[in-house]
């Protein structure tokens, strides 16, 4: 019994120097270096124009999408008259 007690307290006693560490010693996280910015992970990137839809067939009339989008944006109004 005295033996796991000493043993107890020794996992206590080194086990927080382990959970305190500063990390003073390692490198910085990610890589970076003082005063620049990491990078952003990999798929993470700003999405391009040509990534994007382009804005033609938002105004297109005819298009079925455009037209639930309008019944949609007249039930909205008529529940939320203030909007």
């Amino acid at each position: 019994m005295k033996k796991i007690v000493v043993a107890a307290s020794l996992v206590i006693l080194l086990g927080g120097t382990a959970i305190a560490q500063t990390g003073a010693k390692g490198s910085t996280s990610g890589g970076a270096t003082a005063g620049s910015l990491p990078q952003a992970p990999v798929g993470h990137r700003q999405p391009r124009a040509s990534d994007v839809p382009s804005e033609k067939n938002l105004s297109d009339p005819n298009n079925p999408v455009n037209k639930e989008d309008a019944a949609l944006d007249k039930k909205i109004k008529s529940i939320c008259r203030g909007c």
